[in-house]
């Protein structure tokens, strides 16, 4: 690498760099507030994370009333009866 530096632009650009320079804002702006969720958004939300949550606990019950072998003998029938 070169000491000399490389201009970006060209100094006699002068519209192009003057709107480049002007100092950064230092005042805070209020953000508005989020509009409030919906209430059915908020249902289907919830009723995926219970299902999802019965699935877990479903699968754990098996693994533990049946074994592990029995358990994952019985995940492989059923993906194969899908397809």
């Amino acid at each position: 690498m070169s000491g000399a530096a490389i201009p970006l632009a060209c100094s006699g650009n002068w519209p192009y760099l003057n709107p480049m320079v002007q100092p950064i804002s230092t005042q805070v702006r209020m953000m508005a507030a989020a509009p409030r969720q919906s209430r059915v958004a908020s249902v289907i939300v919830w009723s995926a994370a219970g299902l999802g949550a019965a699935a877990v606990l479903g699968a754990a019950a098996l693994w533990f009333h049946y074994g592990t072998t029995v358990f994952f003998e019985m995940i492989a029938a059923g993906i194969s009866a899908c397809f």
